[in-house]
């Protein structure tokens, strides 16, 4: 499946879904709410969101809206070959915002997808390349591209589950447990994937979910109380993390209890 780079505007009521391509969003005119994994943010005219595979998510346009859609498949090309180190780009989900120069690019987008509207047909190889600059662009400007030092490094593991523990609903993200573990964002993806096998991001997720457990299990607060205080956005990003990790809801765990 290639990837697929659409302008289109957003439904103007609550959706979520989940789906096995990564997705990136980039507002266009108007405005957008996103809700990934628990991590809320809005999208105005010239910033986004990077929505990785199998992340479910929440979405609303506010109003009159056009977004900038790509669907970008693991096995695409721009994902494939030499552009492989893209994929780091959805380690995590995370918004961003365009500078002078990627905002220059964006209007030329517009400008090639208006084409094809007006019935003038592009080789799939231009696409491609289009969407393959735009990873590229994103990619060096995130901060998980900057230059780290070399070799790996051991993360104290207790330091940074005191710090999870602490700080929990705050809603931490994995730009706060570089900064906690003194590494840049890209040498602690590294050295975190080597030392556990799993991103942090997906660390995080877990002990978030197991503090939700704990707090099911031993206290009778509502579920929306249980989600602020695990780092989750809403009872419903709660309740959907839930269930996918678990295979049931939160509300069956407590009944059980």
């Amino acid at each position: 499946m290639p990837s697929a780079l659409h302008l289109v505007p957003l439904d103007t009521t609550t959706k979520h879904h989940h789906h096995d391509y990564h997705q990136i969003v980039i507002g266009v005119d108007g405005n957008a709410e996103f809700e990934i994994e628990g991590l809320g943010g809005s999208i105005a005219p010239l910033s986004g969101c990077i929505v990785p595979a199998n992340h479910e998510h929440y979405y609303e346009g506010v109003g009159v809206n056009r977004h900038l859609i790509l669907n970008l498949p693991s096995t695409s090309y721009p994902l494939a070959d030499q552009h492989y180190a893209f994929a780091r780009l959805f380690d995590a989900p995370h918004f961003f915002t365009l500078d002078a120069a990627l905002t220059r690019y964006l209007e030329f987008l517009v400008q090639e997808l208006g084409r094809q509207e007006n019935g003038m047909p592009q080789p799939l190889a231009h696409h491609e390349l289009m969407v393959a600059t735009l990873l590229s662009s994103l990619n060096v400007r995130q901060p998980s591209a900057r230059a780290t030092p070399s070799g790996q490094q051991r993360i104290n593991l207790a330091s940074l589950d005191h710090y999870i523990q602490q700080h929990l609903s705050q809603r931490l993200g994995v730009a706060d447990l570089a900064r906690h573990a003194c590494l840049s964002e890209a040498h602690f993806n590294d050295c975190f994937r080597q030392q556990t096998g799993i991103t942090p991001y997906q660390y995080l997720l877990t002990k978030r979910l197991r503090a939700a457990q704990h707090l099911l299990l031993s206290t009778r607060i509502p579920l929306s109380q249980i989600a602020d205080k695990t780092g989750f956005s809403s009872q419903s990003s709660l309740s959907h993390a839930f269930r996918r990790s678990f295979g049931h809801p939160p509300s069956a765990l407590r009944r059980q209890a």
